[in-house]
Formats: C-alpha cells, structure tokens, sequence
C-alpha cells in the first residue's frame, strides 16, 4: 500500500530524521530541504546504485564531477539565456505570482482570490551571481540550472583522455538551481535540487535504436528498485511540447500522492549541444556562429575518413524525486493485532539507510550490551548497522520497521551460550537464529544478492 497524502510521508521524514525544512529554526526557506541523518544515507545509496548501474556495469561509460560556476558564454551557446524562461503572471489584488501556463486557459483571474492578473511576461530561471570583488556586467556568472553543459564542454576533453570512440557515454550526479516560480510538493519541485544525467554520444542514424534502447534500460533500473509497474509508466512528449533541442522525449513517469508525474526524462538532442559550442560551424556568410569557442567538437570516424557532430541522447533523472517516489512506493501500514497500526517502510533492503540493527534483549545486562556492541563492530565492516538500547525489543522492532531497516538482530541469554541471534525480517516478521560467525554473510547474501523487483 503507497503512501495515502503527501503529508503523511512530510511527516514520517521529519518525525524519523529524513529531511528537515531548511533554516527552520529561523522560520524556513521556502522549498528548500536538509537531509537528515537518516535521508541523506538513502539518497546516497541512490545515487551509489544509479552510478553502478550506469558507469560500473558498462564498458561505453566515462564519470565526470563538472563544477557548478561556468563562463557566462556557456549558458549563451546553449540557449539558456535566451530560452530558459517560464511566463509570469501576478494578482492585482493579492500580489500572489503564477506560471502562466500552469492557470487554467482563457480565465484571466486569480485562482486564489479571484483577482485580476497582469499579462504574462517571460522570467529567466538562473539564479544570477558574480564572481570577483566588484559586481558588474563582465563579473556575472551563473549557478548552473542543469549538469548537462557540464558534460558537453568537457566532451573533447573525456574523449581524447580515455581514447574513447564512438558509442560513448558521460555520467555526472551533482546540483544544479532553478529559480522556479512555483514550487512545492515537498522535495518534488525545488529550487535546489540534484541531477543524475547521462550524455550518451552516437553517430548519426544510430540515435533512434539508441534512444529507444535508454528508455528501456531506465524503465528496468525503476522496477528493480522496487517501484510497482502499475505506478510507472513511459510518456511520449507531444512534438509541440518539446524543447527546442529535442527530435524525440520520453518521460518516466511516476504514480505521486498528487499525481502522475515525470521522474525522469530521456531526450533525443541531435547534434544541438556539441555543434552549438564548437569553433567549426558557420552562419550563410562564411561567420563563426560561436564566436568565443576554441575547440572544434566533431568526431574524425577513421572508417568513413569523415567529420561530424555526434548525436546525444540524454538520460536525466531528479535524485529528489526518486527518493520521494521510493518514500512513498514503500510506506505501508500493517495490524499488529493491537488496535493500531504500524508503520513499515519497506524499501529496497539494497537501498535502506540501516542495513541492520543490533538489539539487546536486556539493556541492563552488561554481558548483553556487550555481546551486541560486538556484534554491531563486526556486522559494521560490511554493511551499514546500529545499535540501539533506548526501549524495549517491541518498541525497537517497531522504530526499525518504520524507517526501513530489512534486518533486527537481537542479542539475548541464548546468544551468550550458543553465540547465535535472532535475526527478525521487516517484511515478514518472521524470526530465524543465526550464528555470529555467519550472520555478515547470511545479511549480505539477503540485502544485496538476492534482488528486489515487483
């Protein structure tokens, strides 16, 4: 069963140490989001079995950490000064602000009050900054509102350094700021928020098959994650809706609390991005059309003795939405016979922010506690536990249950004859006794072995 509303996942993350409004304690910073101790181990692990999956198990995959302030000439050649806008309204009335193309067609007025709204004018989405002492027209920089362009003007660089020849690919997970003008749905739309993206180059003709290929490879990585195939699904972008840059999109998709909504997006982006900061292309007088570019971007493909521009296809991924989508996939409710329910995250075992927690039966039996720290030592070699004493073993079973730890190890008197544990599933809560000895293994061989798709 997902999640209900979105608040109750709000308040699970806040109340069980996920996330936490940023600058609370001054009142907060609107649709900006700390991960806390538990949240930032789940992202992390995201991110870590994305990585995995795209740039260790390939062998056409190159890593790259680009910075976030690039020249301003970047964000000219790619468009996004001119082009990455979205159209403003305001109310009259109750000064309230609007994406235009978010209201209701035709209406004219506030959803909110019923006021007036002024006629739409374009808004630039990069947050503006400058670099250096004194802040003039020559100092302005930007932080990047994508990873993209990160990915593109290190092309050559990638290329040539890792003797790379056509197909290839480009992995980059990093933040990138937008300046939205309406945010919200918790850590759905912020204005600070992190990217997993791929540029993937191919020669010309070759896009379509490699296109399609992408959207079939990233729809299976979202099912082995553990998200239900009834609340994702691929979305086809309308020719009229897509970007300037795009010949094909297909969007990912995922069943939120409030909505069908895209997770991920693949793009077709032709030659757009290479072409647009390389040295090589001319306009109809015989002029440069990138003016400030030094390197010419094309692929020398020794069989055809010829030059062109790869072609680009482009998986790119919200980290944010992931986790919220993971969140929410996993929240479940189960009777305990009492009268009241708990709560159960179960989440990917891979993906769970503890791995396993260690618990004494008795917290005021020295050789108890003493046993279960040295169980927590050694089981902390390989994977990520605790140890955790602060109530009793129900009370315990139910904490980890509700923050998605797959595995309860309980020290008890049986332990200190027999040196075996209990060992507790989150998902079945059913009990089997394990020796100390195995129990690294007998964990890692459940977590991380055995898989997780629905």
């Amino acid at each position: 069963m997902p999640a209900p509303d979105l608040n109750t996942i709000v308040s699970l993350c806040k109340r069980r140490g996920f996330l936490f409004q940023s600058s609370e304690i001054y009142g907060g910073l609107e649709s900006t989001w700390d991960y806390g101790p538990l949240g930032v181990e789940l992202k992390n692990n995201v991110k870590r079995d994305w990585w995995r999956a795209n740039v260790y198990d390939r062998d056409d995959m190159e890593g790259l950490d680009a910075a976030i302030l690039m020249k301003r000439e970047v964000w000219l050649y790619s468009g996004h000064e001119k082009t990455f806008h979205d159209p403003l309204v305001d109310c009259k009335k109750c000064r309230k602000r609007f994406r235009a193309d978010l209201l209701e067609p035709g209406t004219g007025t506030c959803p909110e009050c019923g006021g007036e709204l002024t006629e739409p004018r374009q808004f630039n989405l990069m947050f503006r900054t400058h670099m250096g002492p004194v802040e003039e027209e020559g100092s302005r920089v930007y932080l990047r509102p994508e990873t993209a362009q990160g990915i593109f003007v290190n092309y050559a660089n990638v290329q040539t350094s890792m003797r790379r020849k056509l197909p290839f690919g480009i992995a980059q997970i990093g933040k990138a700021f937008r300046n939205e003008i309406v945010t919200g749905s918790f850590i759905f739309r912020t204005r600070e928020f992190e990217q997993m993206e791929i540029e993937y180059f191919c020669k010309p003709g070759e896009d379509e098959k490699v296109h399609n290929q992408w959207v079939e490879q990233r729809m299976k990585w979202y099912l082995e994650l553990g998200i239900s195939s009834d609340r994702i699904r691929l979305y086809n972008v309308p020719k009229e809706d897509l970007a300037h840059y795009s010949k094909a999109t297909v969007d990912i998709e995922y069943r939120y609390p409030m909505g069908w909504s895209e997770i991920e997006g693949i793009a077709n982006r032709t030659d757009f991005d290479l072409a647009s900061h390389s040295k090589s292309p001319k306009d109809n007088e015989g002029k440069r059309k990138n003016r400030h570019s030094n390197v010419d971007l094309t692929y020398f493909d020794p069989e055809k003795k010829e030059h062109f521009f790869p072609y680009v296809v482009e998986p790119s991924a919200g980290v944010d939405r992931i986790v919220l989508a993971l969140l929410c996939e996993a929240y479940g409710e189960r009777d305990t016979g009492k009268g009241r329910p708990r709560v159960v995250l179960s989440l990917n075992p891979s993906l769970a922010p503890i791995k396993a927690a260690v618990l004494p039966l008795k917290r005021n039996e020295p050789r108890i506690v003493q046993k279960a720290k040295s169980v927590k030592k050694r089981l902390s070699a390989s994977l990520r536990a605790v140890y955790d004493d602060t109530g009793g073993i129900g009370k315990l079973y139910a904490r980890q249950d509700e923050i998605g730890t797959p595995f309860c190890c309980t020290v008890d008197f049986q332990t200190l004859e027999d040196d075996t544990v209990t060992v507790r599933d989150r998902d079945t809560w059913e009990q089997t006794r394990v020796s100390v000895e195995k129990l690294s293994l007998y964990l890692s061989d459940r977590i991380f072995k055995a898989g997780y798709s629905t």
